[in-house]
């Protein structure tokens, strides 16, 4: 028979579109049934390549006496949490605030006016690993709500206005002394072994590292320090993908072996970025390889006609990890000959156990013992290795396009084709645009999710992200087209921005681990085309980030993003560019995290009004020094300029 999900565009939807379970989508439908029933809603969270997301649904949500028990006392909202992220941050706040955790599958239950009273992440069929089995829980839910319906309602009123008011502070003045706080955080928390951060798990956090990235272009050595060993024992690792390139979610230990093993399109669109410019930074080949790799993962899951896939399953056959992990008899049919060194260079040791996660822990050794050959054969055993994968059954592909998540990758892709100077990026970032132009963009806004047909929802962190992406292309080719739809993404953020809320909880990005938030990707937009055009687009990226005021002054190093973006807004400079130019080569290539490149004709942008071509002009808010015409000169007063505010 199926559900109300059979005509969801989510492949998470879909795949529960059978379930004897009477899903809903999140929406109007679902809170006027349970008002008119008067039932509790049971609201699951989850996302399309999340493991213990699939674990639940084969254990209870494709069992009749599970679902026999959902359908009789409760409303069941299905969400797929890539597809509505302002449900997923509004009510994954309040589990953590209920539990003290979070966590895919999220499982609440709210009161018909959607406000939450009980919840957990996974729960077993039957009690198992020390957790209530499902159908117990259900039961007790069902019960309490039939006896004890005042309190129930009464906590869950309370923790709604705890929410609104922890949640939504009022703006205050952006905070002295929040990036020096957050570095010291960072150090108290650093694994000195094994780079990242402690307690496991450790997840790639690409926020983090870009801003850590741009402090220590500054000169910041704390920074440096921080970044340089964790980058190598990432790269080197198990979330590290040593087959196919790309990083899969998180380490489930410290030392960044065995990966949780999705792998999602913007964890490698922004550490494609992170090792692209570590590479500029610290000049390492071994960031070069690790970004040219991860760039081509991103290149391996773009459609024909330009967007980008969302994710990789973790699972395939049934088992997850099964694609990634090697036994001992798979490695020697596959590598032949290869196979002593290749064991010494996976670092496997004698005893490989049922299946093996490969990292490159051995690369050192193996690289001294094959001297100038080693590039040669390290190649030659990734494709031996992949053309082995090919023969496996691959994990499922979430095939639907997220805006913000592709901008993410048209990013990456203009900013290594500008760093680089290679033009397959260049021109796969321009695809990527002209889909998002094409097939997502409606009513001056940027839709949120395509899967052959375009959804209604549009978030502030599609418009942000895609006008930080045509900030980049625009960069990478001085084309102005780019620039004018950066204009339009940022304007309609801003208007997001402005909105007021439309969910019974605020939807507010707080912590910033695996993406910046929308409000912090705005402000650095904003502060990007203030840089370009002048005007008031300074005062408005002040306005957003005072509202992330309290959380910068008491929790910095969460948001790494907001941090990024307010030190552009304090001390980012304007590198304004007349062409023809000879310097243009040496512009594009350079890695200058907090200067917004300005080109075009002299005169034809406020940052090339009475400029003179062939020269390069370092300026700040629009106030210029004196123009010089060697590329050596532009970075030392790019530097200058930069160091002087920070150390006034």
């Amino acid at each position: 028979m199926g559900n109300r999900l059979k005509a969801a565009r989510s492949p998470y939807l879909l795949a529960h579109a059978e379930d004897p379970v009477d899903w809903y989508p999140f929406g109007e439908e679902a809170f006027r049934k349970a008002q008119a029933e008067d039932k509790p809603i049971f609201l699951s969270v989850g996302y399309a390549s999340c493991h213990w997301c699939h674990v639940m649904h084969r254990e209870s949500f494709q069992d009749k006496e599970v679902a026999r028990l959902l359908n009789a006392h409760f409303v069941p909202v299905k969400v797929d949490r890539e597809e509505r992220p302002d449900v997923d941050a509004a009510y994954m706040r309040a589990l953590v605030s209920l539990t003290g955790q979070g966590g895919w599958p999220m499982s609440l239950f709210l009161t018909p006016e959607g406000k939450p009273f009980f919840g957990g992440t996974y729960f077993p069929k039957e009690d198992r690993m020390g957790l209530p089995g499902f159908k117990r829980v259900l039961v007790a839910v069902a019960e309490a709500w039939a006896g004890k319906r005042e309190a129930i309602v009464e906590e869950a009123e309370r923790l709604t206005r705890a929410l609104w008011k922890s949640l939504t502070p009022p703006p205050g003045p952006l905070p002295e002394g929040a990036e020096e706080e957050a570095l010291d955080h960072l150090e108290r928390a650093f694994d000195p072994e094994w780079g990242g951060f402690l307690p496991a798990p450790k997840f790639p956090q690409g926020p983090l590292l870009l801003y850590l990235l741009a402090r220590a272009w500054e000169g910041e050595e704390r920074a440096a320090r921080l970044l340089r060993p964790t980058l190598r024992a990432m790269a080197l690792g198990g979330v590290y993908d040593q087959v196919g390139g790309g990083f899969h979610r998180y380490s489930v230990d410290r030392f960044w072996r065995l990966p949780h093993f999705e792998k999602m399109l913007y964890d490698n669109a922004l550490l494609a970025r992170v090792y692209l410019e570590a590479y500029k930074l610290f000049g390492e080949n071994l960031f070069l390889r690790v970004a040219r790799e991860t760039l081509d993962w991103l290149l391996s899951m773009q459609r024909r006609e330009g967007g980008f896939h969302t994710a990789l399953d973790a699972e395939s056959e049934g088992e997850e990890g099964r694609y990634y992990t090697w036994t001992e008899a798979e490695l020697r049919e596959a590598l032949g000959e290869d196979f002593p060194l290749a064991r010494r260079y996976f670092a496997l040791g004698e005893d490989l156990g049922e299946r093996s996660v490969l990292t490159a822990w051995g690369e050192a050794e193996v690289r001294e013992a094959l001297g100038e050959g080693f590039f040669a054969w390290r190649e030659g055993v990734r494709a031996k290795l992949q053309g082995a994968r090919r023969r496996r059954m691959p994990p499922a592909l979430d095939d639907k396009v997220l805006a913000d998540w592709s901008a993410l990758a048209v990013r990456a892709l203009a900013e290594a084709g500008r760093l680089l100077g290679e033009e397959r990026h260049l021109e796969a970032a321009k695809r990527g645009a002209r889909f998002l132009l094409a097939h997502m963009y409606r009513g001056g806004l940027l839709r949120h999710t395509w899967r052959g047909s375009l959804g209604e929802e549009a978030y502030l962190s599609d418009q942000a992200f895609a006008a930080l992406a045509f900030l980049e292309l625009y960069a990478a080719t001085g084309e102005w087209p780019y620039l004018d739809w950066a204009q339009r993404f940022a304007e309609a953020g801003w208007r997001l921005f402005r909105e007021g809320p439309s969910l019974p909880l605020p939807a507010k990005e707080v912590e910033e681990g695996a993406l910046p938030s929308g409000e912090s990707a705005l402000a650095e937009a904003l502060v990007r085309l203030g840089a370009v055009f002048g005007g008031d687009y300074r005062e408005r990226a002040e306005e957003v980030l005072a509202e992330k005021a309290r959380w910068l002054a008491h929790y910095p190093h969460a948001l790494p993003g907001a941090l990024l973006a307010k030190a552009l807004w304090e001390r980012g400079t304007e590198l304004a560019l007349p062409l023809p130019s000879p310097l243009l080569e040496a512009a594009r290539g350079a890695f200058l995290p907090l200067t917004q490149l300005v080109l075009g004709p002299a005169g034809a942008l406020p940052a090339l009004e009475g400029r003179e071509p062939g020269k390069a002009y370092v300026c700040r808010r629009g106030v210029c020094l004196l123009p010089v015409e060697r590329w050596e000169e532009v970075e030392a007063r790019v530097r200058g300029v930069i160091s002087e505010i920070f150390h006034d």
